[in-house]
């Protein structure tokens, strides 16, 4: 039995870096299909032609894989007039051995005229700058902690011990001692009261013991270039919060209602969730299509009736690690019981890793359906879910396996 075919006219693009190949596959009523390629430039001129070429032969369905960032020109050239699918690469992977440019289009094109490629997520041109942005702040932020860190480690090493007295060694007396010391790094005896402030007035003689360290002149230099660095990521950073802020105004009132989930108070990880998935709920059929696409949920390996421990994918990261950081600190807090009563539930069968990825789970189903339903979370209803039903009726294995759930050694008694 033949393949059902879905597009009758279609095209399948293979990127690369300086050309693209696109080949367009038509098929008649009769059910033969015929083919036309060509190779164009991924200059904007030949992007452009591309297009053009698309419309005189009346095809409007297209398949690309994404290729690094190189298929991102291609779609915004291609978007206005066409209706792209992006394919991950694993799904229209051509045979080993039977590999050439335009065996690949030809491939790709195949496969979608008959319907056989999943379509990655891909959402409006004002999420995807969100996102753009929102990413660019995570490698900023990670920059500024690498150049902490690298702070730190110098300090350290010249035996200036200011992170065993101070709760942050970026603070504002803090700093003021330590660009003291850089002015002078062989002066070590100067007035520190007249440096700091609040609480630290009492901890002066720890002070005083934390900065009588060696700092040569070669770790000095190295401490100025790393401490002006890091002003810079972080003059940089609040430069470009002020573009997201006012990019993300349009999606306030989701940000608002993502904001009632526990544990997302930060502003930006709203922003950040936002950006990922867009505030269209439609797109995923359900919330657990979503739980997948984030790479919360296990894969599948099951074979001759066996069903074997698998790990979540490696999609999602950029939501997942911050799902992951959220759900780590809603499980310390007893203002939701609701979820921490789950999270104990969930470590003591499960340990804590597979618990704290439960708990990221249940934060993005939450957040699906507050997007969904346009309302702000509501404890009442994960109460109610833990609640058994009082008429409940189970047999003696499932009594025996709830007990043991609950933390209950069972004990046989002769009779």
């Amino acid at each position: 039995m033949a393949l059902k075919i879905v597009y009758p006219i279609c095209c399948g693009i293979d990127v690369h870096k300086t050309f693209v190949v696109a080949c367009i596959a038509s098929t008649n009523s009769q059910g033969v299909t015929t083919y036309k390629r060509h190779r164009f430039s991924t200059f904007t001129k030949g992007l452009n032609e591309l297009s053009q070429w698309l419309c005189e032969h009346d095809c409007r369905d297209v398949c690309m894989e994404s290729t690094g960032k190189y298929w991102i020109p291609v779609f915004n050239i291609l978007e206005p007039s066409c209706n792209i699918t992006l394919a991950h690469p694993k799904y229209v992977k051509a045979i080993r051995g039977k590999k050439t440019d335009k065996k690949d289009a030809r491939w790709i094109a195949d496969l979608f005229k008959h319907d056989l490629v999943a379509a990655s997520f891909m959402p409006p041109l004002p999420i995807r700058q969100l996102r753009d942005l929102m990413r660019y702040r995570f490698k900023l932020t990670n920059f500024s902690s690498s150049e902490k860190n690298r702070f730190q480690n110098s300090l350290t090493v010249s035996n200036i011990q200011l992170g065993n007295v101070v709760s942050d060694t970026f603070g504002k007396s803090s700093m003021n001692i330590i660009d003291k010391l850089l002015d002078n790094p062989t002066d070590t005896s100067f007035d520190i009261e007249a440096l700091i402030h609040g609480s630290l007035k009492g901890k002066i003689p720890e002070l005083e013991l934390a900065i009588d360290g060696l700092i040569t002149s070669e770790q000095a230099g190295k401490i100025k270039v790393i401490k002006q660095h890091y002003e810079d990521l972080e003059s940089r950073k609040a430069d470009l919060e002020t573009i997201i802020l006012s990019l993300a105004e349009s999606y306030s009132k989701e940000i608002n209602l993502i904001l009632t989930v526990p544990s997302f108070k930060n502003l930006f990880s709203a922003i950040a969730v936002v950006s990922e998935i867009g505030v269209n709920m439609d797109v995923f059929p359900t919330a657990k299509h979503l739980c997948s696409w984030a790479g919360l949920t296990p894969t599948n390996n099951e074979s001759a009736g066996k069903k074997k421990s698998v790990r979540i994918s490696r999609a999602g990261c950029y939501i997942k690690p911050l799902l992951v950081q959220c759900a780590t600190a809603v499980v310390k807090s007893e203002k939701h019981p609701e979820i921490r009563n789950r999270y104990l539930q969930l470590k003591r069968r499960r340990g804590h890793k597979r618990a704290i990825i439960a708990i990221a789970r249940m934060l993005l189903t939450a957040i699906y359906h507050i997007l969904k339903n346009q309302e702000p979370y509501d404890p009442v209803l994960y109460k109610t879910s833990d609640v058994r039903p009082v008429n409940r009726e189970i047999t003696v294995e499932q009594a025996i396996l709830l007990a043991q759930a609950q933390g209950y050694r069972i004990m046989t008694v002769a009779t």
